[in-house]
């Protein structure tokens, strides 16, 4: 089965309508990295209480010295032609609160910390009264405001010993002595997560405070509770990744709902997240999930204030299980779950205004849709809000009378602002990246199956540039998690558009462990490492060399990153004669080092079923190292020394056995990145890096 989409803008027709007959026209220019770190990037927006505005950020940066700055404008829901007006305000993170002000993050009048602000926004996009809301020491790192503007709520990082805003945790001591060296008991937990090393008995915590004239007052009360009194001791907002998602006001401003997971000797084990609940009395918060002791997450009370609806998983020590939407009455406390019986796992929530209706995202065999559920007896419908593929789907704002405000970004084109009345199609409403990727030179899309391992059907997709004549190299795309997709979706770092763009065909193969396709599937990868998936991954490729016969399969090339840098050190000793070259990216090469220097370790002890110690033999069956004796494969490695997920160590590792065998091959190390390339001018530096290594090995002639 093929579903082939061609990924053009209208803009860029439009310019060829008013050209002039008698004048050439020149072929766009393929997108480069230098377009791709540059490009405008849209922000998650926020609406008025009226539902008559909507005010969003846009990021740029700048070509020459890759320094970003943001912007705030506002777009009226109103008026299809209105234009977006750049608002007269310097900052982030911005919502409206229930009161009709606009509420912002940005630094101090008179502290470098950052705070939060308000102002008054008109219609028309003038900016009055700013506002500054707190004045706190330590600095916000995020805020929610009640529905009636008399609370907020902030987070920030602190000592769990504190019971308000203004305790003074300076003096944390890591160790007795003069030396600066940091003592971690044994019984703590993590002592390092992601890319940052802890700090002990400091945690991201919440504390409310009531809002007079625009200010908060007083030293606020933490949601949490005193410390010894019941209530988690842990992150809120979860971290590295959690936000504003993990806190939810009632709609009465009555209390807060918020997520944590217990910070202990367990934590790297874990991913037992609770929802609670505090009414502000400055007492223990109430465990409202107690009795799962898997994952509760996104707490979402509906407006009228009947329900809670938030994401539950099933299996303890599972972070890929299927996220089901669980709805608490309020009132009696029952629970159900709406959408057992639907066999996808539910990203985001979202009520509409008048709590007849759950808006929510879930993967779906590469789009990332939006459904509508009936809280009253969790019917689930798939919503067609777009012309085409669905592609992805995203923070989602619904508004009254059936109408969706959200962003949609594909392979082809970053995120952009959409609205859908009436449930209807939804038409766009800002052209933040439109103009600047219209004119560059299109690419096509063609989703494709075939039958993987298992007689399991498996889906893949090929992204080409359009038009391009002769045959052309193949570059098969492994995506990391494991449980993951290269869905269609635009990414900032392993882009699709911007690698075909160089005259390559990229495959990108959703193999057996893949997310979207139901949990069976996601679940199937369980112990089958570098079993199913390697199997699929050959299948989907010859399915692709048979789709488009343009692809050259003789000059290939595979690359991935994380799970995907594992399957690069996989490849290299179980299929190594297959590919002219290799980008492993913080891969795994050594299973049995892995689990001992990674650092939340419910991942390795879920998917090989116990630690190390527990399971040796099947680490070590799907243990890369073990067939170094394989590896002929000219590799790019590529790490960052404060990825604490996939230590550097690792791909050292791999550089010494390309070394040591006298295999052609580079190394590149990012001092200050972490499992991710985020910096703009590290990213360039990676993308040039990687378009050389492909180049020297599928265009030599070149």
């Amino acid at each position: 089965m093929t579903v082939r989409s061609r990924v053009a803008f209208p803009l860029a027709s439009a310019f060829a309508l008013f050209a002039s007959p008698l004048v050439a026209q020149s072929a766009p220019e393929p997108m480069q990295a230098s377009d791709l770190v540059t490009m405008p990037r849209l922000g998650s927006p926020t609406v008025s209480p009226d539902g008559t505005i909507a005010v969003y950020s846009v990021t740029t940066t700048d070509a020459e010295s890759f320094a970003r700055k943001g912007q705030l404008y506002l777009r009226s829901l109103d008026n299809m032609n209105a234009a977006p007006v750049a608002l007269d305000l310097k900052g982030s993170g911005a919502s409206f609160g229930g009161d009709g002000w606009l509420y912002y993050m940005a630094s101090g009048a008179d502290t470098e910390t950052t705070q939060v602000w308000r102002a008054r926004i008109a219609d028309n996009g003038a900016v009055s009264q700013k506002t500054q809301v707190t004045n706190i020491a330590r600095g916000v790192n995020g805020y929610s405001v009640a529905k009636d503007g008399d609370r907020i709520a902030i987070w920030t990082e602190i000592a769990r010993s504190c019971t308000d805003i203004a305790c003074d945790d300076s003096a944390k001591a890591y160790a007795p002595g003069p030396g600066d060296g940091r003592l971690y008991e044994g019984d703590g937990g993590f002592y390092r997560h992601w890319d940052s090393w802890e700090t002990p008995g400091t945690y991201s915590r919440v504390f409310a405070f009531p809002l007079s004239n625009g200010r908060v007052s007083g030293e606020g009360i933490a949601v949490d509770g005193p410390l010894g009194a019941g209530g988690p001791i842990g992150d809120t907002p979860s971290m590295p990744f959690g936000g504003g998602e993990d806190v939810a006001w009632a709609p009465d401003g009555s209390g807060l709902y918020f997520a944590a997971r217990k910070a202990d000797a367990e934590e790297p084990y874990s991913v037992n997240f609770d929802i609670w609940w505090s009414d502000l009395s400055g007492t223990a918060p109430t465990n409202l999930t107690a009795a799962n002791e898997a994952l509760d997450m996104l707490p979402t009370p509906s407006p009228d204030g009947q329900y809670l609806a938030y994401v539950a998983m099933a299996r303890p020590g599972y972070e890929a299980d299927r996220q089901v939407v669980m709805l608490r009455d309020l009132k009696s406390g029952v629970t159900t779950a709406l959408t057992g019986d639907f066999d996808r796992s539910f990203g985001s929530l979202a009520w509409t205004p008048d709590s007849r209706w759950i808006v929510a995202t879930a993967q779906d065999v590469l789009d990332t849709p939006a459904f509508r559920i009936d809280p009253r007896n969790g019917d689930v419908e798939r919503l067609d809000l777009m012309a085409g593929n669905e592609a992805h789907i995203g923070n989602v704002v619904p508004l009254h009378g059936g109408d969706i405000l959200f962003t949609r970004d594909s392979i082809g084109a970053p995120a952009e602002l959409f609205l859908s009345q009436d449930w209807d199609q939804a038409q766009p409403l800002t052209q933040v990246a439109t103009e600047t990727i219209g004119k560059m030179a299109p690419v096509v899309v063609e989703r494709f199956s075939f039958t993987g391992a298992g007689g399991d059907t498996v889906w893949g997709q090929i992204t080409k540039l359009e038009g391009q004549e002769g045959s052309m190299p193949a570059i098969l795309y492994v995506h990391g998690g494991p449980q993951g997709s290269f869905n269609d979706g635009w990414s900032s770092r392993w882009n699709p558009r911007v690698v075909a763009s160089q005259g390559y065909a990229v495959i990108s193969v959703d193999f057996h462990g893949s997310t979207g396709y139901g949990q069976a599937f996601t679940d199937s990868i369980n112990r089958d490492w570098g079993g199913k998936p390697l199997e699929d991954l050959k299948l989907g490729l010859a399915a692709a060399l048979k789709q488009d016969p343009q692809i050259d399969g003789s000059r290939a090339c595979a690359m991935g990153a994380s799970y995907g840098g594992y399957m690069m050190n996989w490849i290299a000793g179980r299929w190594p004669d297959r590919f002219d070259c290799l980008v492993q990216h913080d891969g795994l090469f050594d299973m049995r080092s892995f689990y001992y220097t990674t650092e939340e370790l419910w991942f390795p002890k879920w998917d090989f079923g116990g630690s190390y110690a527990d399971n040796k033999e099947l680490y070590e069956r799907w243990n890369p190292v073990n067939h170094v004796d394989n590896w002929k494969t000219p590799m790019l490695v590529v790490t960052g020394e404060k990825d604490f997920r996939v230590p550097y160590t690792q791909g050292l590792a791999a550089f010494t056995v390309l070394q040591e065998r006298q295999i052609p091959s580079q190394l590149l190390v990012f001092p200050e990145e972490n499992h991710w390339v985020l910096d703009p001018k590290n990213s360039l530096q990676w993308h040039n890096t990687v378009f050389a290594w492909l180049d020297r090995w599928l265009k030599p002639g070149e």
